[in-house]
């Protein structure tokens, strides 16, 4: 069984879809692995580390003969085609507003698995994509207002005076929020935090924050089964709004984390409220890729309002790809064993499995995920002894 792994062109995307552990791993298991060349360059992981963990480092054309590819981003158009007919690919793949990407991978006939699906359950724990990097980028994302902050974040007793503490509001605290509140705490600020999930307050005031948030009964039921935020009702939003407004006034460094998945991210804070914050404040916007919570923050860039500066920065987890990088090819490989047969070392496919059924987007020339169609669910199919053409791959 060949896995490639490829070397991201999108985006100016840092991260690599394996590291040398993983590679020795999947090799253990009877594969051989191909890396394009400089993968993980921007990884801070060289072609010479891939060799050494048994890889072998080839061009773009090796994707076409490989029964599963490895991708940080899903494959653009082009990509896409060029694999080969049955291949497996395992990538974040952000389907919603992209169905049109989705058809092109179908109709190349491969079976493309969403990542980001992975459902929250204590088996898919360590497959878990969204987790991994969410920890990762509400860390940086604190590192990032601290180093736009211009003044310290401890409090400091000098002979010259006192510093006063930096006060940090986290806006948020799924696991970006709570891994941005652990870190502000960490290096001495004074952190409050908010969510619309009551699971949350006892979260944040475990870590040492305080939680500031209108709980009225609406605010009692905002969870969904699998732990995400509900949509709030424009009454909530409204009294949230004002408390929020009031609070962010008094605020050095705010981060906000909120996304619905399959939705736009809601809007928190308002050019009003940012104009309220003293001179030097900083936001950091870790929506902005699905619009923002923030008005005036633009994806890409540092926005300014005035003297508060908003941090739009895209793919936040890339910014520390060498760690980012280990913790997503972890996940990749703990999902792919779960579709190696031990004995055999093939590729198998059970549909009926929790966790190919949440993820599948495309199999056998069509968009299989209920999510984008309205076609039923793939059938649980068994792989013949020999190498399947559609679901299997080739043996080694």
């Amino acid at each position: 069984m060949i896995v490639f792994v490829a070397k991201e062109t999108q985006n100016s995307e840092t991260r690599v879809a394996a590291s040398p552990d993983t590679v020795k791993k999947l090799i253990s298991h009877g594969c051989a692995v191909s890396i394009e060349k400089g993968a993980g360059e921007l990884s801070k992981i060289t072609d010479d580390a891939f060799k050494a963990a048994g890889a072998t480092i080839a061009d773009a054309k090796a994707a076409s003969k490989a029964d599963v590819v490895l991708k940080v981003l899903r494959p653009t158009h082009a990509e896409a085609k060029k694999y080969k007919k049955s291949a497996i690919v395992l990538a974040s793949m952000d389907p919603y507003g992209n169905e049109k990407d989705i058809e092109v991978m179908a109709k190349a006939g491969i079976s493309a698995f969403a990542m980001e699906f992975m459902p929250r359950i204590t088996r898919a724990q360590v497959m878990d994509v969204l987790s991994s990097q969410a920890n990762l980028a509400g860390y940086q994302a604190v590192v990032e207002g601290a180093a736009h902050y211009s003044r310290a974040l401890p409090m400091m007793m000098t002979a010259a005076g006192t510093v006063a503490a930096a006060k940090c509001f986290v806006m948020g605290a799924g696991v970006a929020g709570l891994q941005a509140i652990a870190t502000a705490r960490r290096l001495g600020a004074v952190v409050t935090a908010t969510d619309v999930r009551p699971a949350a307050k006892e979260q944040v005031e475990s870590l040492g924050a305080k939680f500031v948030a209108v709980e009225d009964d609406e605010f009692k039921q905002a969870e969904t089964a699998g732990g995400y935020a509900k949509e709030m009702s424009d009454e909530y939003k409204a009294k949230q709004a004002e408390l929020v407004a009031s609070h962010i006034a008094k605020q050095d460094i705010v981060i906000t984390t909120a996304l619905i998945p399959g939705r736009p991210a809601p809007r928190l804070i308002t050019k009003e409220m940012v104009k309220s914050m003293q001179a030097g404040s900083v936001l950091v916007d870790l929506a902005v890729e699905r619009g923002g919570n923030v008005e005036g923050a633009k994806a890409g860039e540092v926005a300014k309002i005035g003297d508060v500066s908003i941090l739009g920065y895209l793919n936040m987890p890339g910014r520390i790809a060498a760690s980012a990088s280990l913790l997503y090819a972890k996940n990749l490989l703990a999902f792919l064993e779960t579709m190696i047969d031990k004995e055999s070392g093939k590729l198998e496919l059970d549909f009926e499995d929790e966790l190919v059924a949440a993820t599948l987007l495309t199999h056998d020339g069509k968009v299989v995920h209920p999510n984008f169609t309205d076609a039923p669910p793939a059938k649980k199919q068994v792989t013949p002894k020999k190498a399947s053409t559609k679901s299997s791959g080739a043996a080694k």
